[in-house]
């Protein structure tokens, strides 16, 4: 059974550390985890928890109105192309038009950047490079 729940900070560390931070010095807790604003979502699978990813209220210069950054998406190797980041994006997209945002953005990992598009997201600006963490680019979804 598949299950999207929201979760603590903490919960999503593992993961994170696991596919987003491996023999990197950038930290996997974010500036921003424990607001009071934040959320985070957990895609269990048997109670397995196997992907995460986190919201926090933050604005991009370049975009107009209320806004959350996506932050820390990640699936475990072996439960990628099965639809959970989707489902996740799809449960987190109800929590903002509840609390009436209207973009979400995130900076992409060059290798998430379809992944991403096929969600309804789209680029803005060039690629730029995040040391220890690879090429990015701006994405946004009006929501």
């Amino acid at each position: 059974m598949v299950e999207v729940r929201q979760i603590a900070a903490k919960e999503t560390y593992p993961i994170r550390l696991e596919l987003l931070r491996e023999n990197s010095p950038i930290s996997h807790v974010f500036q921003g985890d424990e607001d009071v604003d934040s959320f985070h979502l957990g895609v269990f699978v048997d109670e397995n928890l196997v992907a995460v990813s986190s919201y926090m209220k933050s604005s991009f210069k370049n975009f107009e109105g209320t806004q959350y950054q996506l932050r820390g998406m990640a699936t475990q190797e072996s439960f990628q192309g099965k639809g959970l980041g989707k489902e996740m994006l799809q449960k987190a997209e109800i929590i903002l038009k509840e609390k009436n945002i209207e973009i979400l953005w995130c900076n992409a990992r060059e290798v998430a950047l379809e992944f991403y598009k096929k969600q309804g997201f789209r680029l803005v600006g060039d690629l730029f490079d995040i040391p220890y963490a690879g090429l990015h680019s701006v994405m946004y979804k009006k929501l």
